[in-house]
């Protein structure tokens, strides 16, 4: 007789007996399951409890206090925005919530992965005007990708909160994957007090399924049809122009656009976002189109017969008049989010699909006979390119802000060098003449245009690549909008170079003042109000004092700092600071009178384009 066997019964594998954890354990935990290493948290009353379970589990993931929430936020998208891991910043109920909405909407309007964590007042209160509530939800319903309020499903019996706690993981789990998904971007996750104390004796499910019915952003398969439509375009054009952005970075595309573009031997030109998807210092690049973009890049859109536009929203800083933008050209609109299509400018191939799958299939397929023959549209290009460089004029012993831009490429491309910037004619700039050869070494705000960006955002990527040089390009308009971050980088030990371009001018308004109204100076000055005109002299030395004194500010919060005025001491101070193995800023005094050219006013075709 046959021996009778039992079925063993299988162990659960997603289960886990935890004693006591409250739900801000909970939460901790999950986020660390998920990956997490770091994270920017400003504490309050409605926060407190999760900042006590972060040190709890100080072992497994880093938190860094930074002086404004606004910084947190900016820091945690420079982790985004340079790694492959979501950056995550925090903060308490009302007004520590309301301070990350900037850097929220930034994040949505650069499709960076971001999650954001907000305490919440206990939920009986919810509603009621309480001490430090705001509907922080409902606040930033138009500018997160997605947003959770956990709360108890019995509103009147908030002691019960069993299965709150229970779904804790899940939206953990849904928030990472929602927010680096389809086309990326912020995620916030709002929790109130009550939920965060209570505990849980019950087993705790870590990777519990995801519940997102109406979230699907599934790899489209690109048809093969539309490959061959793509190459057959390519092979019939005289006159072709890659026009990159963003969306090639953050699909980590690079390598293939390259690859493709070496192949092909089309000309490459990038919006903001997309600088650092092509070496910036190859004779094929264009660098940057649009409104501060080069001659070169916007002749060549214009005359182009063919567009092609992968990872791009054709933003109104690239295009001005959209009616005339590309009208000799086939447009083929490569872009991973279907709403995008069609939504500026009528493409003549629209595909929805991840632009690394379209340009992988494009190298697969690329054969001989699909190498456009160019040779008199590369040497017009280059004509271009010799007649219009990116240049600037010898100004004595006077530091222009493109001079101190240039020579910090020079002197920092051989390294693993990341920048960062504010927001102003010094972004610009850095666009221009700082070129990059990898992608995820530019960090700008450039949808939002968030003035303050740039000293929290090299924060978080030097605290992401801690053995790499991070520097932050900033203006002195820009540095006062998040000073108080010198104390972070001070009391972490984040050795972050500050390059400040230091003209006492809010200098991008300035220029526009110069250009649309006839000089006319509204607000844009940063000195004191008795001195009403801060004038460069010819000898160089362009000012006795200057306001604030940015060094002493800098060495008050423990940075070593240091001024330069002359251009032939530049290059030493500049060496110096790159040397320095702490946080160090450059307080580089330049002249105001300085316009970022070439310059497409705003609404304007390449035809308005002024050089001088």
């Amino acid at each position: 007789m046959a021996k009778a066997t039992t079925k063993k019964a299988e162990k659960p594998v997603k289960t886990e007996k935890q004693a006591q954890l409250n739900g801000a354990d909970i939460l901790v935990e999950a986020l660390i399951r998920q990956g997490a290493k770091s994270m920017f948290a400003y504490p309050g009353g409605a926060s407190m409890p999760l900042h006590q379970a972060l040190v709890k589990r100080r072992d497994r993931i880093r938190t860094v206090l930074p002086r404004h929430e606004q910084g947190g936020g900016f820091a945690a998208q420079g982790v985004s925005r340079s790694s492959d891991e979501i950056g995550l910043c925090m903060a308490t109920s009302g007004p520590g919530a309301t301070n990350l909405v900037t850097a929220i909407a930034d994040a949505k309007m650069d499709s960076v992965p971001m999650i954001a964590i907000t305490g919440q007042v206990p939920q009986k209160v919810i509603g009621t005007d309480a001490f430090q509530e705001t509907p922080i939800v409902e606040i930033c319903r138009a500018v997160t990708k997605h947003h959770y309020l956990i709360t108890a499903n019995d509103w009147a019996r908030t002691e019960d909160v069993t299965e709150a706690l229970k779904s804790i993981p899940r939206i953990v789990k849904e928030a990472y994957h929602i927010a680096k998904t389809g086309r990326p971007g912020p995620v916030l996750i709002d929790f109130p007090k009550n939920i965060q104390i209570a505990t849980l004796d019950e087993e705790i499910d870590w990777d519990p399924p995801m519940h997102l019915p109406g979230y699907k952003p599934e790899k489209r398969t690109v048809p093969p049809e539309q490959i061959r439509q793509i190459l057959a375009a390519i092979r019939r054009s005289k006159k072709p122009i890659l026009y990159v952005g963003g969306g090639v970075i953050n699909a980590n595309a690079a390598e293939e656009l390259t690859k493709f573009a070496l192949k092909t031997g089309i000309p490459v030109t990038m919006t903001v976002m997309g600088l650092g998807a092509f070496p910036g210092d190859h004779p094929q690049s264009l660098h940057m189109l649009g409104m501060h973009g080069t001659v070169y890049s916007n002749y060549a859109i214009n005359e182009a017969d063919l567009l092609l536009a992968f990872g791009v929203r054709f933003d109104d800083r690239v295009t001005g008049k959209l009616e005339e933008f590309a009208v000799h050209g086939k447009i083929v609109h490569v872009d991973i989010d279907p709403s995008e299509l069609h939504k500026n400018k009528e493409a003549h191939i629209p595909i929805t699909a991840d632009v690394k799958d379209v340009l992988v299939a494009l190298n697969r397929e690329l054969g001989d006979d699909d190498i456009p023959q160019i040779d008199e549209w590369k040497a017009q290009v280059a004509a271009w390119k010799e007649r219009y460089p990116l240049t600037y004029r010898d100004a004595g012993e006077w530091i222009l802000p493109q001079y101190a831009i240039d020579e910090l490429w020079k002197q920092t491309k051989d390294r693993d060098t990341y920048i960062s910037v504010g927001v102003g004619q010094h972004q610009m700039w850095a666009a221009q003449f700082y070129k990059f050869a990898k992608p995820k070494r530019w960090l700008s705000s450039s949808g939002l245009g968030t003035m303050g960006f740039g000293l929290p955002a090299a924060m978080g990527v030097q605290l992401a690549h801690p053995d790499s040089l991070v520097v932050d390009i900033d203006g002195d308009g820009s540095m006062l909008m998040n000073i108080q971050e010198f104390a972070t980088l001070h009391c972490e030990k984040l050795p972050v170079k500050i390059l400040l371009l230091n003209n006492q001018h809010l200098g991008m308004v300035v220029q526009w003042e110069d250009r649309f109204m006839e000089g006319s100076r509204a607000h844009t000055y940063l000195g004191p109000i008795d001195h009403p005109e801060w004038l460069g002299k010819g000898d160089g030395n362009i000012a006795e004092e200057t306001y604030p004194n940015f060094v002493t500010i800098a060495q008050g919060f423990g940075l070593q700092a240091k001024h330069v005025r002359k251009k032939s001491e530049f290059p030493a101070a500049l060496a110096e600071m790159l040397a320095s193995p702490e946080p160090y800023l450059l307080d580089v005094i330049t002249p105001y009178q300085e316009h970022v050219l070439p310059m497409i006013p705003g609404g304007g075709t390449v035809r308005d384009i002024i050089v001088e």
